[in-house]
């Protein structure tokens, strides 16, 4: 076992900085109901998210379901496991279940496609505790911001890691000294988690840890494209610039779209042109260099346009949040918004027998006017989300009201075939006012003569020259000359005869 696991905190007491977040998750599980908010833990890999997490569930002796980046995460499987589990109760007799989905803001491609949706359904719908973690908060979506309540993890400083590792050399019977043990804490960059990874890393095979062990085994410092940016309308210097833009793992049209994006934040006009023309020249390097794999010609592409906005921004800095490119967002909108289409022709063209392409071809506008005519009647026919009716009616507001309706309507029946079920299960079970009372004829009252006797119990003779009414004649006629009367035929004189 890797020591950042085998010295995962067990509680939150040993959870190592962060105190005001670990103060908010406290209060959060001290005092959850079913109207609580889900969490979303967000801030830098390493600080301490999802072992605060489960040091949470262990203090509060709730069991952990956790869905993370290494797993599919499509709309089916989250509903099947998240889904599932936010609603039922734990089977090894934990208080309750806390749902953690690990690295939220990891959704792309199409192994997870309506993975998005389906976090959002869960955070509706959950009747248990649910966790999200995120390393970037605004890499996910708006609409899963606002139902969740945010606490923030800040990087660790170096001042608090030191202990920590200190405790480990102790516990693996490591000697280290104080200067080895601050040269990783502070190579780590507020993450502890590589800081420990750095320590074992230099301990293997020894049983002191000196300078030049330290030197090897250091974090791989790759800058982030948020780094560039940040220095990129600061006030870096050309050297400094040009030495973060190679640590970045973007190729230089992701790079350009990224300045892109904020150039906005040069407010005079005159240096907004400028930075634009640089931008313009470098886009010519990099359409060269895709026409010609050149690739070369990059190194221009990546100088002009770094170095120039540079110049242009004037070391202003960014005093507002960074913005991914606009294009991304588009083309995110445009992908969910061609599986939303995707899925309601499929409900439509199966409940009609009629293929999705007729149907979008040729049948789409007419569906659209039936569809805004009467939205509740459609919604609840072909069974629709507020998303996929709004795809035919383009009225956001009026669809998530018509499918609120319907999920309101849903409820209402699940509650009256629930007290349904419940008042024949209670009639059931309740004892018959008949038991013991025999299927055959009523007993005769003492004193009285059955049926055909006089008083005495002997047979009741005619009157001389009468015939029995029941009696029949050879003729087939009674005493009165009347036919005989059809006898009534039930399934038992049906089966008679046989």
């Amino acid at each position: 076992m890797d020591w950042a696991s085998k010295y995962r905190p067990k509680h939150l007491a040993d959870v190592v900085g962060n105190s005001t977040a670990l103060q908010l998750m406290a209060e959060w599980a001290r005092s959850w109901t079913f109207s609580s908010k889900p969490l979303l833990l967000y801030g830098k890999p390493g600080t301490g998210k999802t072992s605060s997490v489960y040091a949470l569930a262990a203090d509060f002796s709730w069991e952990v379901i956790e869905l993370n980046a290494s797993d599919q995460r499509t709309r089916d499987i989250i509903k099947k496991v998240a889904g599932a589990g936010s609603v039922t109760g734990s089977l090894i007799g934990a208080s309750r279940k806390l749902i953690l989905l690990d690295e939220a803001d990891n959704l792309h491609g199409t192994a997870d496609r309506g993975g998005a949706r389906a976090i959002l359904d869960v955070m509706r719908d959950t009747r248990q505790p649910l966790i999200l973690i995120v390393n970037e908060l605004y890499q996910v979506t708006p609409e899963i911001r606002s139902h969740a309540e945010q606490v923030q993890f800040r990087a660790l400083p170096a001042r608090s890691i030191i202990p920590r590792l200190r405790y480990i050399c102790s516990a693996e019977g490591l000697k280290c000294s104080e200067d080895s043990l601050r040269i990783i804490a502070e190579s780590a960059n507020g993450d502890m988690r590589a800081a420990i990874n750095m320590l074992e890393a230099a301990a293997i095979g020894r049983s002191s840890i000196g300078d030049k062990e330290v030197s090897t085994s250091r974090k791989d410092e790759r800058a982030s494209v948020f780094d560039l940016i940040s220095a990129v309308y600061g006030s870096a210097k050309p050297q400094k610039l040009m030495q973060i833009v190679y640590e970045v793992d973007e190729t230089p049209d992701t790079i350009a779209q990224w300045i892109e994006s904020n150039i906005g934040h040069i407010k005079e006009m005159n240096r907004y042109f400028q930075a634009y023309h640089y931008l313009i020249r470098a886009d010519e390097y990099i359409g060269l260099t895709y026409r010609q794999q050149y690739h070369t010609l990059w190194r221009y592409a990546t100088a002009l346009m770094v170095l120039g906005v540079s110049e242009s921004a004037g070391g202003k800095g960014i005093h507002a949040r960074i913005t991914s490119p606009e294009r991304w967002r588009k083309i995110g909108s445009y992908r969910k918004q061609n599986m939303v289409r995707t899925a309601m022709l499929a409900k439509i063209g199966k409940s009609l027998h009629l293929s999705q392409y007729t149907l979008r071809d040729s049948y789409l506008t007419p569906f659209s006017l039936l569809a805004d005519r009467d939205p509740l009647e459609f919604a609840r026919a072909f069974s629709l989300d507020a998303d996929e009716l709004n795809l035919l009616i383009h009225d956001k507001p009026r669809s998530q009201k018509v499918v609120k309706n319907l999920i309101d309507e849903e409820r209402v029946k699940e509650r009256e075939r629930v007290k349904a079920g419940k008042l024949k299960g209670k009639k059931e079970s309740e004892p018959s006012a008949v038991v013991g009372r025999s299927a055959g004829p009523l007993p005769i009252p003492p004193n009285e003569p059955a049926p055909g006797q006089d008083t005495k119990g002997l047979p009741k003779s005619p009157l001389p020259g009468s015939e029995p009414p029941s009696e029949m004649r050879k003729d087939g006629k009674n005493a009165s000359g009347d036919e005989k009367p059809e006898e009534k035929r039930t399934q038992k004189t049906l089966f008679d005869g046989f």
